[in-house]
Parts: structure tokens; sequence; C-alpha cells
């Protein structure tokens, strides 16, 4: 599995177009993968006859792992050893078996019969990262397969196991076996959910919704908010859109004008610049901009403005035309939805007067932009109070809890809604 870009240590596998016994050309296409939210092919990087597919759709490969044997001029291509022994060398099967495999019992774990309690899942594989969560909360194998499991052939998702700890681990405290028939039960609660159409997540909806629901589980969100008069900066850009576009070929949108005061207020509050590990705070040094954007599927990726502290506004307009352009084509590549440090969402683009965003893991922040709507408002004048009709913006910020306090976070979002209030309507373009 070759590197597929910064940061990505894994990539699911969504199809093959070969199969075995087929010939693949240096270079042809051979599968296609999924990185968070970018789909990727992969090419083949000799020619030959595919000997072994090591790997199906669905599973999730380590970046540099083994996927396939391709025999070169009657020799098998050899197999790069992996970190460790041989064995890891094994068929997938065996692997996912080893995986899967559960550890004996323990002081905390004991070994109960398992006939003598119903389980919600059938399937009794979990995933390195189900184990992982499991581990990091304590849950045993046992109440792992009470969980009700959404996940294709039955399997358990990340999303099921953080629904269920949500809810208070109903199961945390069954007993294997009844003892006294009139002891106290956790209820096992049903509800009805109606009836209607049946739609089938997409991969991506479930990546997003896995995602969400991560989200608000790690990060106890508090939101803040704002009001911005937006009226010079509104009046220049209707101004100066068509000059700026018949000059740079380029379209002057309001996004690039949002990111840039941005990318000047986390200048001047670097602390909303950060991502949390463990018990420490890294406060990063780039000012990489997201922007929450629509795909023409519905669903929602962050396509991502890199250095935006660094870029004129010129750099910056062409930045968000084409990354906007790329995802409305579905042409986005992995670089591009990586190294967000900070990101904002307009939902004043969808009518909306102003909203409260779920943060962008593992940022400490996300800023909401509403819709920009004209109103009358008391200004202050040389007259005195006067009542003027002026384009007004709420603006909200959602930020993580743990490590941004109400004055930072409110200073930040105010210092935004400056920046926009202060827009110089003498600038040149």
């Amino acid at each position: 599995m070759p590197k597929l870009g910064e940061s990505i240590t894994e990539a699911a596998i969504i199809t093959w177009f070969k199969n075995v016994g087929d010939k693949v050309e240096e270079d042809e296409m051979l599968l296609e993968v999924a990185t968070d939210k970018v789909d990727s092919e992969v090419p083949s990087n000799v020619t030959g006859i595919i000997e072994e597919i090591l790997y199906q759709p669905n599973d999730v490969i380590k970046i540099g792992e083994t996927i396939a044997i391709i025999k070169v001029d009657g020799t098998v291509a050899s197999k790069p050893k992996s970190k460790g022994t041989d064995k890891q060398a094994q068929k997938p099967e065996a692997a996912k078996k080893k995986t899967a495999k559960r550890p004996k019992p323990s002081m905390a774990q004991p070994a109960v019969a398992s006939a003598s309690f119903s389980t919600a899942n059938s399937n009794t594989f979990f995933s390195p990262l189900i184990i992982s969560i499991a581990k990091d909360h304590h849950i045993s194998f046992e109440e792992l397969a009470r969980i009700p499991a959404t996940g294709k052939e039955g399997r358990l998702r990340k999303s099921d196991v953080f629904n269920y700890i949500d809810e208070g681990r109903p199961y945390k405290f069954a007993q294997p076996v009844v003892q006294d028939p009139t002891a106290y039960r956790i209820p096992q609660l049903t509800f009805d959910k109606g009836k209607g159409k049946i739609v089938e997540m997409d991969r991506m909806r479930q990546m997003i919704a896995d995602h969400m629901v991560y989200s608000k589980h790690t990060s106890p969100h508090v939101t803040a908010y704002v009001e911005a008069d937006l009226t010079n900066m509104v009046q220049w850009r209707n101004a100066n859109k068509k000059a700026f576009q018949d000059k740079y070929g380029e379209r002057l949108t309001f996004t690039p004008l949002f990111v840039e005061a941005v990318a000047k207020a986390v200048k001047d509050f670097p602390n909303i610049n950060a991502s949390v590990d463990g018990k420490n705070i890294i406060v990063k040094e780039d000012i990489n901009i997201g922007m929450a954007t629509a795909l023409p599927s519905g669903n929602l990726i962050v396509p991502v403005v890199k250095n935006a502290d660094q870029k004129d506004l010129l750099a910056l307009a062409k930045d968000v035309n084409e990354l906007s352009g790329k995802a409305r084509d579905n042409n986005l590549q992995a670089d591009d939805i990586q190294g967000s440090t900070f990101t904002i969402s307009n939902v004043g683009t969808f009518g909306s007067v102003m909203g409260t965003p779920i943060i962008n893991q593992p940022e400490v922040a996300i800023l909401a932009l509403g819709i920009i709507k004209k109103r009358p408002e008391v200004i202050e004048t040389e007259n005195g109070d006067e009542i003027a009709i002026r384009s007004m913006m709420y603006l909200s910020l959602s930020f993580d809890h743990r490590v941004v306090d109400g004055f930072l976070g409110g200073s930040f979002v105010r210092r935004v809604a400056d920046y926009f209030e202060q827009f110089d309507t003498d600038r040149k373009i």
C-alpha cells in the first residue's frame, strides 16, 4: 500500500479492478482505496500476472503493507518484510483470526458460559480500532458482544460503540447468569423508529457520522456568538468583483475575504490554532484554514487553504476557487483535505441565520458564518444615533472547553468580527 498523503497511516480497499490470473501493466490502475474522505486509485508499480490478492474490499490496510503478489517475468515479486517477524506475512484470513482472538480471562474479565446470555451481534470479529476503544473504556469482549451492530455483515462499527457509551453502557453490569429473578435488571429499551423508505448510508456518510459522534464524545462543546456589521465589506466586494475577475481571471467571493480575516485573528490568538494530545496542547505553527464544503452528493468535506496567513487576496481567491471546483467535480486529492488547523463553515450559504458547528477533530474550534442580511440598525453618527440599513451577520464559534476557555473563545470570535467591520473600503485590488 503506497503512501497516499501527509499523515495518512492506513487506507480501506473499495474495489479491485483486477482478479487473480489477470495481467496488469505498470502504472495501470490496480485498485481503488479510501483514505478518510477521499477515494484514490492505486496503480501497479510493475508489469506481470496477479498471483495472489491478499486483502478484500472493506479491509483496512496499513501504509506499507503488501496487498497483492504479482509474478514478474516468471518470478513472484518478493514481499517486503514488515516490522517484526515473518508471521505478519500470513494470509489475511489467518491474520484476521489472530486479531479477533479473544484474550484469556483475567480477574477483571471472568470466564463465563456464553450460552447463558444473549448477544446483540453474532459476528465476533472486532477490528483493532474497536478493540482499542474497548480497552480505553475498559469494555470486556462479553460486553462488546451485546452492543447492537450496524456495520456490514453484522460488524461492530466505531459509532456503535460510542453510541453505546453515550447511552450510559446499559449492558455494563449485565450478568451472564441471573441468580435472583427478582433482582433489578437494566431495562432493554426499544424505540419506535417509525416506518418509511429505508436509505442505506453510503461509505462517506458513515465516516462523517463516526467523525461527528467521536467529536461530540471527545470535546466538551461550548458555543459563543457575536454579531458583525459587514456593510463596508459587502459594498467593497460588490464594487470590485467584476474588475477583480477582469484583471486576474478569478471570481471574488466572500470566502477568501473571510479566510483572510480569520487567519489574522488566529495570529492574534495562536492558542485557538491547536490540538490536544493527551495532557498536552499542541499549538500549531502553520495556519491552515479548512473550508467546510458540500459535495454534489450532499455529503460534507473540508478542503484546506494552506498557510493562509502568508497569502494575499489573489492567492487566497485562487486557492478557494480551485478547491471549490475540485469539490464540485469530486476531484479532491488526499493532500487537499489534510493539515487543517482551524475550520470555518459558511452556513449562510444555505440561508441559515447562524449555526452551532461540531468541531473538526483534532482541532479545538470551528467558526460558523451565518447569512448576510440587510436590517435596520441603530448606528452612531456625527449627528447622534440614527437608523440605517446595514448588512449584518451572526458568527458562532464552537470550541473545546478542555483547552479553550470562555475568554479566549469570546475574544477570538469578537476579533474576527472586528476585522470584518473594519474592512478598508479604499483597498486596491
